[in-house]
């Protein structure tokens, strides 16, 4: 196992590098989005209407932030079961997404997208979201915000602990 530390903009360059069960730090901006927010973007991917945010070279983070508290950038921030998002994600990484950031296997069609798109998939530890949530030094609901905790924000990650779960050539830690 290798560790990296790795800006979002770095990680189309290092994806061929990277192998199954690396642990990466990873700096720079994410987004969140879980189900309610996939089926918006599909429905603006299908009305060819602009999407919030570009997707090419993006990292998603499948996660649902808690109220922020007092002199904090952001609540508890961990990761859902990424499951849920596997009829969106091969299309999203078709469109260019270079990572999804969640918890759990993914199905046969996600990882033929990674693969396909020279991508990779990250694992963040469940159950961690407060202390993963110190990784996380801005917040910022950039679209559907009646949503909720499901909006779409924009997150700047400082270092926030993640594996490669399921890298670029197909390999996977769920085998």
């Amino acid at each position: 196992m290798n560790i990296y530390n790795l800006n979002v903009s770095q990680l189309r360059e290092y994806c061929n590098v990277l192998n199954c069960a690396d642990k990466i730090n990873l700096s720079g901006t994410v987004y969140t989005a879980r189900d309610a927010a996939h089926k918006r973007i599909m429905n603006l991917l299908n009305n060819k209407e602009e999407l919030p945010f570009d997707l090419k070279d993006s990292a998603i983070y499948y996660a649902g932030p808690t109220p922020t508290p007092e002199n904090l950038s952001i609540g508890s921030c961990g990761p859902t079961t990424s499951s849920r998002m596997d009829k969106f994600a091969p299309l999203f990484y078709d469109l260019g997404m270079v990572a999804s950031i969640g918890k759990g296997q993914r199905d046969k069609t996600v990882i033929e997208a990674i693969i396909r798109n020279n991508a990779v998939y990250l694992c963040a530890i469940g159950g961690a979201g407060a202390l993963a949530s110190k990784c996380i030094s801005k917040c910022e609901i950039i679209a559907f915000e009646d949503l909720g905790c499901e909006s779409i924000k924009r997150l700047e990650f400082n270092n926030f602990p993640l594996f490669v779960a399921i890298d670029s050539k197909g390999n996977t830690l769920f085998k």
